[in-house]
């Protein structure tokens, strides 16, 4: 799937009157790319066909403060961080960890959200507490997620580690009883216990290895410092927590 998106482009009022519009600059337009599925950060609003959510709104307002439009498109998870370091899209946003293996061949953007690893479990479940509970379990994750590289590092064969393609693929599996547990980014697996999965499904245990996550750019490139001050920018002018706030609540201090 492939959207247009182009932010706001305005020539003022002075440039009119001094017969400037035609010498105007337009904007370089970007390709973005996205995860249609992970939720609140950016999923697909079914009655308008929109991508909606807290990246969407992050990547919108940094793209009108650093001078940029762009093309949104989406793909799975996977792909992401490969189709950048291609040259194949030059942005992606999709609550992306940075991380020092990824930052080898992309660019990331300073970080704009704290973020961490979470394990959810059915609601009756009383077994499972901690990472060490899921020894001789079935573990849902993501694929080409860091939350699958910790179980992998942290449980191995000693437990029976399975990776989804998409997020509600994960949970449908816990729900359906697939899988004993899902381990996954602390923000997705919240949203999915107050929302869809209230009454069945409940998070456990502590936050692990807490994660940032930035904005992925091909490395090298000019637009991550205007991305950088863009984001701090909307941190200082109270924009950011307009943000925070109209998806996760008050509190903006992960």
């Amino acid at each position: 799937m492939k959207r247009h998106v182009k932010t706001a482009t305005q020539v003022t009022g002075l440039a009119l009157t001094l017969g400037l519009v035609g010498s105007a600059v337009a904007n370089e337009t970007l390709d973005v790319v996205t995860d249609p599925s992970f939720v609140p950060f950016e999923m697909m609003d079914q009655e308008s066909g929109e991508m909606v959510g807290f990246d969407m709104d992050i990547i919108a307002a940094v793209a009108e403060r650093a001078g940029f439009d762009y093309e949104l498109e989406t793909m799975d998870f996977n792909g992401i961080i490969p189709a950048v370091q291609t040259g194949n899209v030059d942005v992606a946003i999709a609550g992306i960890t940075i991380t020092e293996e990824r930052a080898e061949i992309v660019d990331f953007s300073d970080p704009y959200y704290d973020s961490g690893l979470k394990i959810l479990v059915r609601a009756d479940e009383e077994g499972i507490e901690e990472i060490e509970d899921l020894e001789g379990k079935t573990v849902a994750t993501k694929v080409g997620s860091t939350s699958y590289d910790y179980l992998q590092e942290n449980l191995g064969d000693n437990a029976e580690i399975t990776p989804y393609p998409g997020s509600s693929d994960m949970y449908m599996a816990l729900l359906g009883g697939s899988a004993d547990a899902v381990f996954y980014d602390a923000p997705n697996v919240s949203y999915f216990a107050q929302t869809r999965g209230e009454g069945r499904a409940k998070v456990v245990g502590p936050l692990y290895e807490g994660q940032q996550y930035g904005i992925v750019f091909v490395k090298g490139s000019e637009w991550v410092e205007p991305t950088n001050e863009a984001l701090a920018e909307m941190r200082e002018d109270g924009t950011y927590d307009e943000i925070h706030e109209k998806w996760f609540g008050s509190d903006s201090d992960e």
